[in-house]
């Protein structure tokens, strides 16, 4: 019933347009009461966004199950893909609501406020990896944010397309920026040595041949 109530709102919105379609018209063309609709969405916009509800629990359920040798930036750029895979499920579906978002000021703020609610899952995801970290709210706040945008640009590229080409290569693009800009190196993850760092303590006044002498000894260059 959910999906058949889906699909006759978004029959009638290419019909007749957003404004013009009334949730009675809705349960009229699905052939059901309006408590019907009323069990399954709150008011005619959520009808619009039928599947970021469960979208948003699997990304909070994939960010709890992470471990704690999950490099955090990889985890939330991994998360963000699970929102791609629901547009990436029904490309024509995706699209259609695309444009109709793009049309209807309404369902733009609204598809605004879910796409806040994935980006503060993100960053309290961050937020507790980072809480040791000094300044590790902002960084948390400043990654989600990137991810969120980098994950977009490529998504409504895509959707521009009308859902042409291959999303996932846009998307890990986009992320991939995120990740190199804000992520720890591969080396460095797993509990893996960092490189050898060599500290030489010399006299402030020592002259400057003596202090490359203490660097090649230290080197075992001599």
């Amino acid at each position: 019933m959910r999906d058949a109530l889906v699909a006759a709102a978004f029959q009638l919105f290419l019909e007749r347009g957003y404004e013009q379609t009334t949730v009675d018209d809705i349960v009229a063309l699905a052939g059901v009461g309006r408590r019907s609709f009323f069990r399954y969405f709150p008011s005619k916009e959520d009808v619009v966004f039928p599947d970021h509800e469960r979208c948003l629990a699997d990304m909070t359920a994939f960010l709890a199950d992470g471990a704690d040798e999950d490099e955090p930036v990889q985890r939330v750029c991994d998360a963000a893909r699970l929102v791609l895979r629901m547009y990436a499920e029904n490309p024509t579906f995706s699209v259609q609501r695309y444009r109709l978002t793009k049309k209807v000021p309404g369902l733009r703020a609204y598809e605004l406020s879910v796409v806040w609610r994935y980006e503060r899952a993100l960053a309290e995801y961050l937020r507790a990896r980072f809480a040791a970290r000094r300044g590790g709210t902002l960084q948390a706040d400043v990654i989600a944010a990137a991810v969120v945008a980098a994950h977009n640009n490529a998504l409504r590229s895509w959707l521009r397309s009308d859902g042409e080409g291959d999303s996932e290569a846009a998307v890990d693009h986009a992320l991939g920026y995120v990740q190199s800009a804000f992520g720890e190196p591969p080396a460095h993850r797993g509990g893996a040595e960092p490189e050898d760092v060599v500290v030489v303590v010399s006299r402030r006044d020592a002259p400057l041949w003596r202090v490359v002498q203490e660097i090649e000894s230290a080197l075992g260059r001599n």
